[in-house]
């Protein structure tokens, strides 16, 4: 599974709010929870960066365009599944396969149908089938009432 960083930053902020509530409840001073605060900001950036070294030997997919073409800091499916910090969309998209990443990625930058389908070799109604079966997963699990 890849390592979802805004997610992780999420729980690490409520993590520290909550640390730092029960702080002042304690009687510590401001200045010693700023020095926490920026020794522990410290630590869990050494532990993302950790985490982003052990997944970038990981497989992942490569761009099926230039990278000129992107003006969003995703590049790739796992970037896009990094970037994602609902938890309950992260679920559905970590197992949908990485040519349907993909796809979706390139519909994120505003790319056409057609042209997607140029840069994959896939058919446009392959493409758009993928993204409606996508689009029914997603609208199929809002309206299960899970979230």
């Amino acid at each position: 599974m890849s390592y979802n960083k805004a997610l992780a930053e999420k729980q690490w902020r409520a993590w520290k709010e909550a640390e730092e509530n029960k702080l002042r409840k304690l009687g510590v001073d401001e200045d010693t929870i700023q020095r926490l605060h920026t020794y522990d900001w410290e630590e869990f950036n050494r532990e993302r960066r950790y985490q982003d070294w052990l997944h970038k030997g990981k497989p992942g997919i490569d761009p099926l365009y230039p990278e000129a073409d992107i003006e969003i800091p995703v590049r790739d499916g796992e970037s896009l599944l990094d970037n994602i910090e609902s938890p309950e969309l992260f679920s559905i998209l970590k197992d949908v396969d990485k040519k349907t990443l993909e796809i979706l990625l390139m519909k994120i930058c505003g790319y056409s149908s057609m042209e997607i389908s140029r840069k994959t070799d896939l058919t446009v109604n392959a493409i758009d089938l993928r993204i409606h079966k996508l689009k029914k997963k997603i609208k199929n699990f809002l309206c299960s009432g899970k979230i």
